[in-house]
């Protein structure tokens, strides 16, 4: 592996086979429908995330935080007084160049270890043809590691599903993540975030024919998808709009799941099988998907305003003002880092964007 990527890429993670069949509980299932066109792009995806993928599993537990007890309890509903009370979580701390501890560390080790998606196309994805990752959430991560350690390949990429983000911190298992994560209140008393450096908004992505509107009345009775753990799900809890989106044992792990899964491109395969009949997700990653598939369109317009943030564990702060330090010169100048990956990777896609959100502090 030559960037060092460990993800899912086999066992209880390839959930679909190389044919397109869904795969649940190690038994093929012929897909219900045939393939949307663009099914070649995701497939070929697959493929070289099958191929590229380390066979190790990152040691996470699925549904982590479910079932707390005693003192797990009490710090979870601390925790959700707390983000209550929350009014700007997109203040982050000052930037600093300094070297604290957990710069230290990295350091030694030689490597900045960050969680990303293997699976979003123009975010984070594998390139068919090398199996190399690429993406603008891969141009920031590269960032941050040659500034850290001098060299953009100094960085060991961990794919890391949607719902295990939080718990890939909390463990260790990476430094970073940077995985088109919204900042919010609820995850800000979990993770340490750096200043905003995207803005988008969760909308509805449906098949070109669909009487699917937007995220309103027309989605009642239809089966949606949500990636487990992500704004989506929680924006369909508050107001499913007579949607179904919760599968009917939605406890169980994602990965076993129709309509809650574990990475977002699983919702767009669900929606090409016609398993699903919209998917609810952020546009910048609908964009994507729609991309990839000409017969699936993004409906209405987006209904939250949302930015991404590069998280760190809670404590580490010395990390975080580091990467508000290389935000600074990543936004800076019309000719900026930022705005090159944008017109390399996003503008196409998902145009008329004029720069990055604008960074907010303490």
């Amino acid at each position: 592996m030559t960037d060092g990527t460990s993800g899912p890429g086999t066992g209880p993670w390839a959930r679909f086979s190389r044919g397109g069949s869904w795969r649940r509980g190690g038994e093929d299932r012929p897909r219900r429908h045939s393939a949307l066109r663009g099914w070649g792009g995701v497939a070929g995806m697959a493929t070289a995330c099958a191929l590229t993928a380390a066979a190790t599993l990152i040691p996470l537990s699925q549904g982590a935080g479910a079932g707390l007890t005693g003192a797990g309890r009490s710090a979870s509903a601390t925790m959700s007084a707390k983000a209550a009370q929350c009014e700007d979580p997109e203040r982050s701390l000052r930037p600093s160049p300094a070297d604290g501890p957990s710069i230290r560390a990295i350091k030694e080790r030689g490597k900045l270890v960050v969680g990303v998606d293997q699976n979003s196309y123009r975010w984070g994805y594998r390139d068919p043809a090398t199996g190399g990752l690429l993406g603008f959430d891969i141009d920031l991560a590269r960032a941050i590691a040659k500034d850290i350690l001098g060299s953009e390949t100094a960085v060991i990429f961990r794919a890391i599903p949607t719902d295990q983000r939080i718990p890939a911190l909390d463990n260790g298992t990476v430094d970073l993540v940077v995985r088109t994560m919204t900042i919010n209140c609820d995850r800000a008393e979990q993770v340490a975030f750096s200043t905003a450096y995207f803005q988008a908004g969760q909308q509805v992505l449906a098949s070109e024919g669909s009487d699917i509107t937007g995220y309103d009345a027309s989605l009642k009775g239809k089966r949606v998808c949500t990636a487990e753990g992500s704004t989506a799900y929680d924006a369909l809890k508050k107001n499913s709009f007579g949607a179904v989106f919760q599968d009917e044992h939605d406890d169980g792990p994602a990965d076993e799941n129709v309509l809650t899964v574990p990475n977002q491109l699983d919702c767009l395969v669900r929606l090409q099988q016609g398993l699903a009949d919209a998917v609810v997700t952020d546009n910048a990653l609908a964009a994507g998907q729609a991309a990839q598939d000409p017969a699936v369109t993004l409906k209405g317009k987006p209904f939250t305003v949302e930015y991404y943030g590069v998280a760190a564990a809670l404590g580490k702060d010395d990390l975080v003002r580091r990467v508000n330090q290389v935000l600074e010169e990543y936004r800076k100048g019309p000719q900026s880092p930022w705005t090159k990956a944008y017109k390399k990777w996003l503008a196409d896609d998902l145009p008329g964007i004029s720069g990055p959100p604008t960074p907010k502090y303490r």
